[in-house]
């Protein structure tokens, strides 16, 4: 099965002032002198550690400072900080009160944050709508995690009317920069043909991009498209090159997928124990299908030492997402007392 979904992304980053050491003297002077940009060079040599033992709290006593007296990007760090609990207690609340004061001056990536909140609920009442106002205008200024997710807020019709074509505009915009999601995505919608006329080759074309850049999804669907042929020729040693690319950054239907590659033996060497490997890491993560398989190896004894028992398990687990033939083959072994199941 291919991934065929869009991810969106919370850009909760910390932005970069100037290169600065904490042990410059006429920098800390600045700083204690109230210079808001001092403040924030300062805050942010004490979050990375720069010249100086790292300490998030005193970066954010500082970052503080520098916001207090509207510097934007300070305004923005802080609710970054705020949002994930960086050197303060964690605070939704407080990280969109930042992220507004810098959004409302026009801060692009306090919008897109902002937006973010909105359309996710944190930190305020969930609201797509307005979620969908604050990307535009962040958007609109050339951000390109912005754009990606307007472009989600379009296909998905949250917020605003469900639009595909107009989806594939800002993910184009978006993929054009660089933007590994909306590289993703944009292949998403090249593969179905939503917004955009069908085109395997262009799909594999972007979600390419996207796989070179760390994307466990655009992996999985690029072996996907080396194993059966789309987009590209057949080719089954990248097919298993791109599966475990995802499989290693932790993507459950790939490594479900490198579970029936070494279990089926056709476009890898047999191999049970791998199989079992893959499942299992698979299943572990919620994976119904991996469940289901998991619970087989265990039930003829490949990859691992027959047992029964376990393999109910596994099944059982499988069928609480609602698949039927785990459930019957649970019920069957659990009838027969675990014996000759």
């Amino acid at each position: 099965m291919i991934r065929i979904f869009g991810i969106l992304i919370a850009v909760i980053f910390f932005a970069v002032g100037h290169t600065a050491s904490a042990q410059d003297s006429e920098l800390l002077k600045k700083a204690q002198d109230g210079e808001a940009e001092a403040q924030f060079d300062l805050s942010f040599a004490y979050l990375v550690g720069d010249s100086v033992d790292q300490n998030h709290g005193e970066s954010v006593k500082w970052l503080q400072k520098a916001a207090d007296q509207g510097l934007l990007v300070a305004q923005y760090n802080l609710g970054s900080a705020y949002y994930h609990g960086d050197g303060v207690e964690q605070d939704y609340a407080e990280a969109v009160k930042w992220w507004r004061l810098a959004a409302e001056q026009g801060y692009a990536l306090a919008q897109n944050n902002l937006g973010y909140a909105y359309y996710n609920g944190d930190g305020v009442k969930q609201d797509y709508a307005e979620a969908v106002r604050w990307y535009r205008l962040a958007a609109e200024q050339g951000d390109a995690d912005a754009q990606n997710n307007l472009g989600i807020a379009y296909a998905s019709g949250k917020g605003v009317e469900q639009d595909y074509a107009e989806a594939v505009r800002w993910w184009r915009l978006a993929a054009e920069q660089g933007d590994a999601l909306a590289q993703y995505n944009l292949g998403v919608a090249y593969r179905n043909g939503r917004g955009v006329e069908q085109d395997y080759v262009e799909a594999v074309k972007w979600w390419q991009m996207a796989a070179e850049q760390g994307i466990a999804d655009a992996q999985y669907n690029l072996g996907y498209a080396y194993h059966y042929g789309e987009g590209v020729e057949q080719d089954y040693a990248k097919a298993v090159t791109w599966y475990r690319a995802a499989a290693i950054f932790g993507s459950a239907f790939a490594q479900n997928k490198l579970g029936d590659a070494f279990y089926n033996g056709k476009i890898v060497e047999q191999d049970y124990v791998e199989a079992v490997k893959w499942y299992r890491l698979a299943a572990e993560q919620g994976d119904a299908t991996a469940q289901y398989n998991l619970g087989f190896a265990y039930y003829n004894g490949e990859g691992v030492e027959q047992d029964y028992a376990e393999a109910v398990k596994w099944w059982q687990m499988a069928a609480e997402q609602g698949d039927e033939t785990a459930k019957q083959l649970a019920e069957e072994c659990v009838r027969k007392e675990y014996k000759d199941c």
